[in-house]
């Protein structure tokens, strides 16, 4: 059975479009696609990303410890700074994907409610001797996320907070009223983006001010059909979608953004280090185009010649190409830009994103 967003019953009552994303039931849309789309492209989106798990490390290993089971340099956070990588296995294949949040007394490390039970496992499985305490605050916590380029603005005028001069993943504190909550200075499109951490008692008023400012900002709530889109356009990978514990990072695209280099051993290096040694993957996360009027589904095979060289899956409507797009696996010698291939009887293209520079379309 899927989760659910704590906001669900408020958002079928208000005649949302439920969807699963991230084994959790979200809004696809509230209404029409195409303005939620062009909030989040063009003034400020809110989203409800209530498919996150929250889990803290307390105590004075907290912080060696993390860095030893995190791809992540865990080591060198400062309160108030953050880092994403990824909770590997021997094998070098992707368990989660795992936000890390530096604060006086903790480190809070922020996942996918999907890979709960089995993150918060692997998380105590390696706790030996080490002084770690970990809290699992899933079921207190909640998260909403702003995007678009309005999204600062709407921030400076809730909190009085500049993100825009935030380093990516840092993070403060602020109040509404008697409500506190954590601003995480996320990206989005290339401009700056906020996660909102608070309270799960406090999420319905929060949503409602964020909504009423969001209006107020030229923009709405954002189902994931537009956020979907926006991401998909711009060759955005999502954890539980078009990457697993079925790969490794080379595969989807991750060896430089979720993986640190310089700060010494955790589990599954010896894979990384040896995929980073021999240049390439086999395969490559790929943005396809689909010449078709209705996508393929995820999974779907990709041929070439009638062979199989990888599968789809991610897809969804560009409204900058006006067509179905999508991400998939593609054998490495058959990913090169403009390469043709068949989606099992869908014609399909590898593309180069992002595609939203290209020219302005809602």
């Amino acid at each position: 059975m899927p989760l659910a967003t704590p906001l669900l019953a408020q958002h079928q009552s208000a005649g949302a479009e439920i969807g699963e994303y991230f084994g959790t039931l979200l809004p696809t849309r509230f209404a029409e696609f195409s303005p939620e789309y062009a909030a989040a492209r063009r003034a400020v989106g809110l989203v409800d990303s209530n498919y996150r798990a929250v889990f803290s490390f307390s105590g004075p290993d907290a912080q060696r410890y993390l860095n030893a089971v995190l791809t992540s340099n865990v080591r060198d956070l400062k309160p108030g700074m953050g880092a994403v990588g990824l909770l590997l296995n021997p094998q070098g294949h992707i368990l989660a994907e795992v936000e890390t949040l530096a604060q006086a007394d903790r480190i809070l490390a922020v996942s996918h409610a999907m890979v709960r039970e089995r993150t918060l496992s692997t998380f105590n499985k390696f706790i030996i001797m080490d002084d770690v305490a970990l809290e699992d605050r899933t079921p207190a916590t909640a998260t909403l996320d702003l995007v678009g380029p309005r999204a600062s603005a709407l921030i400076s005028e809730l909190a009085g907070a500049d993100i825009t001069s935030m380093a990516p993943f840092s993070h403060i504190e602020a109040t509404m009223g008697l409500i506190s909550y954590l601003i995480v200075r996320h990206t989005w499109l290339d401009q700056p983006a906020a996660m909102l951490i608070v309270a799960r008692e406090h999420l319905t008023p929060l949503w409602k001010e964020l909504e009423s400012r969001a209006r107020a900002h030229g923009g709405s709530a954002a189902g994931m059909q537009a956020i979907n889109s926006l991401r998909l356009e711009s060759g955005n990978a999502w954890f539980g979608h078009d990457f697993d514990d079925k790969n490794i990072p080379h595969e989807a695209g991750l060896e430089h953004s979720h993986i640190s280099y310089e700060k010494g051993c955790y589990t599954g290096q010896e894979i990384v280090e040896r995929v980073r040694s021999r240049g390439h993957a086999n395969r490559r996360l790929s943005s396809l185009q689909f010449l078709a009027a209705n996508p393929p589904a995820p999974g779907t095979k990709l041929l070439a010649e009638g062979n199989e060289i990888g599968h789809v899956t991610s897809a969804g409507f560009s409204p900058v190409l006006g067509r179905r797009i999508g991400l998939g696996y593609v054998r490495r010698e058959h990913s090169a830009i403009g390469t043709r291939v068949d989606a099992s009887g869908i014609p399909a293209e590898v593309i180069a994103p992002p595609l939203l520079a290209k020219k302005s379309s809602a």
